[in-house]
């Protein structure tokens, strides 16, 4: 029975430190996209300054923070 118990364990930390990797690149991601939008914005608009592509990264890093902290609590809160 406690083999059972340590190869189920083992599977729930494996998953844990899949879905913290998989963070990293959403983060990258939505920044990504959001500095993309605001640089193409700049350009269409021809503003002087980036107007744009900081505000939109801005809000990108605040939104994937929003959601790493919002996934940090679901993995280690499993049963809400």
């Amino acid at each position: 029975m406690d083999k059972n118990k340590d190869s189920k364990d083992k599977g729930n930390q494996l998953r844990k430190y899949l879905a913290l990797t998989g963070i990293a690149f959403e983060m990258g991601g939505i920044i990504f996209v959001c500095a993309y939008a605001g640089k193409k914005l700049d350009a269409y608009y021809q503003l002087e300054k980036n107007w744009f592509t900081m505000g939109l990264v801005l809000f990108g890093v605040v939104s994937s923070l929003y959601l790493v902290i919002k996934q940090l609590d679901r993995i280690n809160n499993p049963k809400k």
